[in-house]
């Protein structure tokens, strides 16, 4: 499985080993899309003060107003807190108020040319135990795929890399993981799928820690390889100011999932977490329209038609 072999030791053994392999994948994004923009990214190492809801510390990477990615974040953190929020326990009641250990890497990147779409990707361990009991560890994470304006190919390279990314963790689990980022990347106040979607798991401990270490690692070292061809096939397409108008007002969408429905935002905050890198995700500009409607037969129309509905893609 990804060439990964056991890790041996005890619970803080582990942890480091994970902690490790985080920080070195923050380390290839950030080089690889600093390559793709020829612009550095900002690098904000921070910490929890004593005192704090939350202890530990990270290191926020982000690069504003590039070329191509007009911003761009990628987040490592590595926390500590005296008990899971109530966004970390609705799966596993047994551990509310347990302290708990939490340490992930998470990007978005906002391409500034429509034709660019926008890309998520989390992977990230939670530990957890009352005192006296042997810590509990479980694996969330996946990427997925916002396009503003849609293409059958970029559509199907991108799934294609997922479900080999999970391949040899079974052959349900690119299935299972694709209609678990279907449900989850749905904005329900608009009946509305966010993008094209991708794979998304969260409290996975099947197989013990060995095996849910390695699906992480797995599906984080894919990131690049499904990404990236499709910014070099489309960072230089020309647009004007309609697709330009259109791709702020689709960012729009991307604002109201990430402050109503997503969990990791959630956890976050409830859980005293630092708002400046939590809200990394954001985009720099993004806009509302009342009632929006596409012209029938347009581009725009097609990615609501075609794209922003539950598919199969390869």
């Amino acid at each position: 499985m990804s060439g990964v072999s056991a890790v041996s030791g005890g619970s803080e053994v582990r942890v480091q080993a994970v902690a490790h392999y985080l920080r070195g994948l923050q380390d290839r994004i950030v080089g690889a899309a600093s390559a793709l923009d020829a612009h550095g990214f900002l690098a904000d190492a921070w910490s929890k003060a004593p005192g704090e809801a939350l202890q530990g510390n990270g290191l926020t990477r982000i690069l504003e107003g590039g070329q191509v990615l007009e911003r761009a974040g990628c987040g490592f953190s590595h926390v500590r807190g005296a008990a899971l929020p109530p966004s970390a326990t609705q799966h596993r009641p047994e551990l509310a108020g347990a302290p708990f250990e939490a340490m992930g890497v998470s990007l978005v990147f906002h391409p500034r040319n429509p034709y660019v779409p926008t890309v998520h990707m989390n992977v990230r361990m939670l530990s957890a135990a009352h005192p006296g009991q042997e810590p509990v560890c479980w694996f969330g994470g996946g990427m997925d795929l916002t396009p503003y304006y849609g293409f059958d190919e970029d559509a199907q390279h991108f799934h294609t890399v997922c479900r080999d990314a999970v391949k040899p963790f079974g052959a349900e689990t690119y299935p299972r993981f694709k209609q678990w980022c279907d449900d989850y990347f749905f904005l329900k106040h608009r009946n509305e799928q966010r993008g094209i979607g991708g794979i998304f798991f969260d409290d996975y401990a099947e197989g013990g820690f060995d095996n849910g270490f390695a699906l992480m690692q797995s599906v984080g070292d894919a990131f690049l390889t499904a990404y990236l061809p499709i910014v070099e096939r489309r960072k230089d397409t020309a647009y004007a100011s309609r697709e330009r108008e259109f791709q702020l007002y689709r960012r729009g969408r991307y604002v109201e999932f990430n402050l109503v429905w997503d969990r990791g935002t959630h956890f976050g905050l409830q859980s005293g977490g630092r708002t400046e890198s939590i809200l990394l995700s954001m985009p720099p500009q993004a806009s509302w329209s009342y009632q929006q409607t596409p012209e029938p037969g347009s581009p725009e129309e097609a990615l609501y038609t075609r794209f922003l509905t539950r598919r199969d893609w390869i």
